[in-house]
């Protein structure tokens, strides 16, 4: 096992992957927390497929990739909130119809210009291949401000989670901080779809906070156990899929259910 580490990180786009993919871990997991609890767990999953079809718009017109989605999935982000709130098209049925809608636009778009070329597949599925150092950076910084952002407000993002009503009560602008939550994800949900694609990025969002839940109740327990199980359920998903040659995204998310599966069992025992 010992050397099996060694020559994983001998390799340098797997140290570029790991740092930028436990960065994404870090974020995803507190973010899933509150998300999980509000029962917006499917917003990644929405705002990953928006991602996606920005994505392919900007390859498809030669801009930066980044530099379109990021606006983009924020901007969804608060059209998903809004929906879902004053829309008669309530929760998931609002992300279910964005999400599908942008995925079928990013299709459409990438079957009439480049098709479905390395970079989109990459985009769509996930590759620890593809990322470079200039990913690594802004993976870097942009989780450097999602993890400022989360700690600074953590009291009000507290309190917004579990009771929005008191929350408003108490002087706390709610509709700010679910905003500030929205935000938050999309910029997590964009980075990430280099390492994990467009497909199963949201599972970093939602399997370790749900993971947690199956054994520890209060809810720093539940923050703190989530972002140790996102990291070490990411660090087995990438040796695995380095030893069985497997896709890094799938290794990542099988792990995650393994874990999953193994908490409930001990959640049962415990009643």
């Amino acid at each position: 096992m010992i050397q099996l580490i060694q020559d994983l990180f001998s390799y340098t786009f797997i140290v570029r992957a790991v740092v930028a993919g436990s960065l994404v871990a870090i974020c995803a997991s507190l973010l899933g927390v509150s998300l999980v609890l509000k029962r917006y767990s499917m917003i990644g999953d929405g705002l990953s497929h928006v991602g996606f079809g920005a994505l392919a718009i900007a390859m498809a017109l030669n801009l930066s990739p980044l530099v379109v989605s990021i606006p983009v999935a924020i901007i969804a982000a608060f059209f998903l909130l809004k929906l879902s709130s004053d829309s008669k098209v309530k929760g998931d049925a609002a992300i279910a119809l964005v999400s599908s809608s942008a995925l079928a636009i990013g299709i459409l778009v990438t079957s009439v210009t480049s098709g479905l070329n390395t970079d989109v597949t990459a985009y769509m599925f996930g590759s620890i291949l593809s990322m470079s150092q200039t990913d690594v950076y802004i993976s870097i910084g942009l989780s450097v401000v999602v993890l400022s952002l989360y700690i600074l407000f953590y009291n009000h993002i507290f309190a917004v989670t579990f009771d929005e009503t008191f929350a408003s009560t108490s002087g706390i602008h709610a509709g700010f901080y679910n905003s500030l939550i929205a935000v938050l994800t999309a910029l997590t949900v964009v980075i990430g779809m280099r390492l994990m694609g467009a497909m199963m990025i949201s599972s970093l969002i939602i399997f370790p906070s749900l993971t947690a839940m199956r054994v520890f109740k209060t809810y720093k327990q539940v923050i703190i156990s989530s972002v140790l199980i996102s990291l070490v359920c990411f660090f087995a998903g990438i040796i695995a899929s380095f030893a069985w040659s497997t896709p890094a995204g799938a290794s990542i998310v099988v792990t995650n259910l393994l874990v999953f599966i193994i908490f409930g069992v001990i959640g049962k025992i415990k009643g």
